[in-house]
């Protein structure tokens, strides 16, 4: 086993530690369960940027070519960027429902085959790695923003029905949480921007064309108009609360599609076979 591969699995490890107390967390009351949460899941990311360093080294590429390490960047993007908001906003239950998806992430990239991958000479191009993080950035901050929507319907459902679980009393205020979405969607929607740019000038550079519809570029395009269709309506039309909300959980699920759906199910220059040259 080598060196980052144990480090992957030792971050796994205290992610799904830190999931335990993240859900233990929101039905106890105890404080020091919650700073437990954030304490291993702090350390789980310090672990994880060391385990991605070390997959960089070892293969010398930038560790998302391959399903394994796209899933582990993937997750290292998630609790990082929630990382920053808890720095914000303080809730429990935003980490609640990361952490989980993150350990999730971990789990299936830990099934998926680990051998150092070929990258393809075609690709070899620094825009690669500036393709790839602005695009999981973006991913992240969007995922965050699908959080921050369904807590906001668990919230207002709760509100309307007046039956007000010990669920109601964790949960961040209703204008705490459309704050939080509108957050999510003024830094996602540029990094999603600027990965779709930079990967058409990567395409270029591979390919000799900027935008050759493929799978991967359609659906990503399709996600960019949700998101673009949000973002007017919420700065002209005043778009907030429930509708911003069911917005930004369908917007997520396109991405997920456009993740895993095109790069394992659809065939396409985005696929990992071909990432690889295998």
């Amino acid at each position: 086993m080598t060196a980052n591969v144990l480090l992957f699995k030792i971050t796994l490890l205290t992610y799904f530690a830190a999931t335990i107390f993240y859900l233990i967390g929101v039905i106890s009351r105890k404080e020091s369960v919650r700073l437990a949460a954030i304490w291993l899941l702090s350390g789980g990311f310090v672990l994880h940027c060391i385990t991605l360093a070390a997959r960089w080294f070892a293969t010398g590429i930038t560790p998302v070519a391959s399903l394994y390490e796209s899933l582990s960047f993937f997750a290292w993007a998630l609790v990082g960027i929630y990382m920053i908001f808890y720095l914000r906003y303080r809730t429990i239950m935003l980490g609640a429902f990361i952490t989980p998806l993150a350990l999730v992430l971990m789990i299936i990239g830990s099934a998926a085959p680990k051998q150092a991958p070929a990258l393809n000479p075609m690709l070899d191009s620094w825009w690669f790695p500036v393709h790839v993080t602005l695009a999981f950035l973006g991913h992240a901050v969007f995922a965050i923003a699908a959080a921050a929507g369904i807590m906001y319907l668990l919230q207002e459902r709760m509100l309307k029905s007046k039956k007000f679980s010990g669920l109601f009393y964790r949960l961040p205020s209703l204008d705490t949480l459309d704050s939080m979405n509108y957050k999510c969607l003024t830094f996602g929607f540029p990094l999603m921007t600027m990965g779709i740019i930079s990967g058409a000038i990567w395409a270029n550079s591979a390919w000799g064309g900027y935008w050759r519809w493929d799978p991967k570029e359609t659906w990503a395009l399709i996600s960019w108009f949700l998101y673009a269709a949000l973002l007017h309506g919420r700065l002209t039309v005043g778009w907030r609360g429930r509708r911003a909300a069911i917005f930004a959980i369908i917007g997520f699920a396109f991405l997920l599609f456009t993740f895993f759906g095109v790069n394992l199910f659809l065939s396409g220059e985005h696929s990992f076979r071909n990432f690889t040259g295998q």
